[in-house]
């Protein structure tokens, strides 16, 4: 297997998406790279489902720190080219679309808005209400404004902020589905039927409970949290209801995340997809095959 080999896991929640990057990583030098936006939080490791395998940029930023994809960006192409250098295997894995394809291609990303700018588009967007924060964003740059719902509140103040520095989430998109990878690159999707995928987070989601995930939850709510980390899964509802009601209703959230991934992954170009519904060490064999026999490997870096 080349040294200059990419390998990138995606997935649904549930997938063993983890459990695959660790055994592969027992099989040769690897260094396992997280493209999980949540699980680079620290402070809540149970509800997030963070391993305990040494993986680069899990718990990495306090729950105050608003998370940026650009700065993620620029991390995790630092950590796949010093693996390169070192001759180690790298392997991105997660289950955050956009943050995945950010650590594998260029995506051109315009400077971070100074502080504050986030803050007031939010304030915007509940001042105007759905349709008017998207009014104003056709305005403002109608290409991202045909990309984006007027109900999806996070994509709409990312692409109001984004025109206070000259950017726009159109050009951001129109790299994330490029074929032109920084390195060559592989690029699996753990493919799980629907039925035992929703009996693994049944599972998931009833040990988190019984490890522990309220105590969890009601210590990180103490602490001052940033916006983004706000929208990881269960905060709310672990926070607010009994715990069978939020058992419930977080099983039924990840299960909707799980589905939208899935859609999320057929997009992805170049993806092969391989079977998961088995043992971890089987699916990691598989994906090394291939690798070394550099099946299907989709296009490499632009000249």
């Amino acid at each position: 297997m080349t040294d200059t080999l990419i390998l990138a896991i995606f997935g649904p929640t549930g997938s063993g998406k983890s459990d695959v990057a660790e055994a592969f990583a027992e099989r040769v030098p690897a260094r396992l790279i997280s493209a999980d936006a949540m699980q680079a939080y620290r402070g809540l490791p149970i509800l997030t489902n963070q391993s305990g395998y040494p993986t680069e940029f899990v718990g990495i930023w306090d729950l105050d720190r608003e998370a940026s994809v650009g700065e993620y960006a620029e991390l995790a192409h630092a950590a796949v080219d010093s693996a390169l250098a070192y001759g180690l295997q790298p392997v991105v894995v997660g289950g955050t679309g956009l943050y995945l394809r950010s650590a594998l291609v260029d995506l051109g990303l315009p400077p971070a808005p100074p502080p504050g700018v986030r803050e007031r588009w939010e304030r915007e967007y509940a001042r105007r209400g759905a349709d008017g924060a998207h009014a104003v964003l056709t305005e403002r740059d109608p290409s991202a404004a045909a990309r984006v719902h007027p109900n999806d509140r996070r994509r709409v103040v990312r692409a109001l902020e984004l025109t206070d520095v000259g950017g726009s989430l159109a050009r951001s998109d129109d790299r994330l589905w490029s074929t032109k990878m920084r390195h060559p690159t592989l690029i699996v999707g753990l493919e799980v039927p629907q039925a035992v995928l929703e009996d693994r987070i049944d599972g998931r989601t009833r040990e988190m409970f019984e490890r522990g995930v309220e105590d969890e939850v009601r210590a990180a709510l103490l602490q001052p949290m940033s916006s983004t980390a706000s929208m990881i899964f269960g905060l709310r509802e672990i926070a607010e209801l009994p715990m069978a009601e939020a058992q419930e209703s977080l099983a039924r959230r990840t299960k909707r995340y799980a589905s939208y991934q899935r859609k999320w992954m057929r997009r992805i170009p170049g993806l092969v997809t391989v079977p998961a519904d088995r043992p971890a060490g089987e699916v990691a064999d598989e994906i090394l095959e291939m690798a070394r026999s550099r099946e299907r490997l989709p296009a490499g870096p632009a000249g």
